[in-house]
């Protein structure tokens, strides 16, 4: 009998997974895992929020918990706790009735629920998706699975290695009007370049302009500058301009909550008319795919979003991730400095989130991995959390020796 599956090739090997695995199975003590998109202590470690275990204090010694389904929708703790972080509790959008939001399988699980959705739901039947040109690893991938054709528009000049708001401009208003296009609201994975304000406006500007419609990405809230605010600035502009709009969140890097994979998709309609089936396709989405999301992540996020001085607290555990890794930029930058580097290292402080886009090339990124054990994607992004006072130093004279060898002979 011939195989149902005989004719199927071999998926492309994930880059971040690859890597990962890699770093794991190397034992050399002076390894550097600089892959890693999760948060590590200076020590190396990883950190569970001191507010996190607070939470799950409260959850364990509650009476009445249980381990029942949720509904399709999610916990509504943590759907309205999220819905006022990302929007404010003063938003316009909240308080006329336009926005809903469902909990997810964190943000990789919000994007797929909303490219579903959007499959089925876009402006226009051929509008394709619009990524950013590098963006998150998995953006293409997925939404090529749901069935979209995918695009980019320009985003990093690669040679000052900062934000080509110029091309970017340019490729959205050169796109076909009703597209999707989907933004970093903060600390771009995996360049670390943000738009300033005044970019954020003009990229509205040719957004409203064109009738594309934002598809936020938001995995980084409070987490990139340590301000919850200033992170959503962009999210926020949107919005009071009259967007219609997707935002996918994340509690991973924010809350510690890597493994819970908690998250939300929130959706903004023009009149809360509209509401009523658009959450309805948005739950046959979610049933469809996963039925409800877990519990125990959103309990938790829920708990530190509707407590007061639990969120306050929260709000100082993301000051000093923040700090941390501003700290750790700032070190890595003036030891390239100080062993007089070639080339300009500005951009590694410029830059701002847990990524770094280093600037390295392909073949300095495999020297540093062969020679000096040290680990990072292929285009030279690092995790600025990977760095501590105890490998800094090695980390910037293994780039400082990559970086002065010359080119491989032909």
């Amino acid at each position: 009998m011939p195989s149902f599956f005989a004719a199927i090739p071999p998926a492309p090997a994930d880059g971040i997974l690859k890597l990962s695995v890699l770093s794991k199975a190397d034992a050399n003590p002076s390894k550097v895992d600089l892959g890693v998109g999760a948060y590590r202590t200076d020590d190396g470690q990883p950190w569970v929020l001191p507010v996190v275990q607070e939470a799950e204090r409260r959850l364990a010694s509650e009476p009445s918990a249980n381990h029942e389904y949720l509904a399709v929708g999610g916990l509504p703790a943590l759907t309205s706790g999220a819905q006022k972080l990302i929007f404010g509790a003063d938003s316009p959008a909240l308080a006329e009735g336009r926005v809903y939001t469902i909990q997810t399988i964190s943000g990789t699980g919000a994007n797929m629920v909303g490219a579903v959705f959007l499959k089925q739901f876009k402006p226009q039947r051929d509008a394709a998706i619009y990524i950013s040109r590098p963006t998150w690893g998995n953006h293409r991938s997925l939404f090529q699975t749901a069935g979209h054709e995918v695009r980019e528009y320009r985003y990093c000049n690669y040679e000052s290695l900062d934000l080509d708001i110029d091309g970017m401009l340019a490729d959205l208003r050169a796109a076909p009007p009703s597209q999707v296009v989907v933004l970093h609201a903060c600390a771009h994975n995996p360049t670390g370049i943000d738009p300033t304000e005044a970019q954020w406006e003009a990229i509205a500007d040719v957004m409203a302009e064109r009738g594309h419609l934002p598809f936020f990405d938001c995995a980084y809230q409070g987490f990139a500058t340590g301000d919850v605010d200033r992170d959503a600035f962009a999210i926020r502009l949107f919005a009071a301009r009259g967007f219609e709009l997707l935002v996918a969140e994340s509690f991973a890097k924010n809350m510690g909550l890597y493994g819970e994979r908690t998250g939300c998709l929130h959706v903004v309609v023009a009149n809360a008319e509209q509401l009523p089936a658009v959450s309805s396709q948005l739950n046959r989405v979610s049933r469809a795919t996963i039925s409800t999301a877990s519990a125990y992540g959103a309990k938790i996020a829920g708990t530190v979003l509707q407590d007061p001085a639990l969120y306050r607290e929260w709000l100082d555990n993301m000051q000093t991730m923040s700090a941390r890794i501003k700290a750790m930029r700032a070190a890595l930058r003036s030891r390239l400095e100080a062993l007089h580097t070639p080339g300009d290292w500005s951009h590694v402080t410029s830059q701002i989130g847990m990524f770094s886009f280093t600037g390295l090339s392909t073949t300095q990124v495999a020297a540093l991995r062969d020679q000096y054990h040290l680990y990072m994607t292929d285009d030279g992004r690092i995790s600025v959390a990977g760095l501590n006072s105890h490998n800094v130093d090695y980390v910037a004279r293994a780039i400082d020796a990559v970086v002065r060898a010359p080119p491989p002979a032909l």
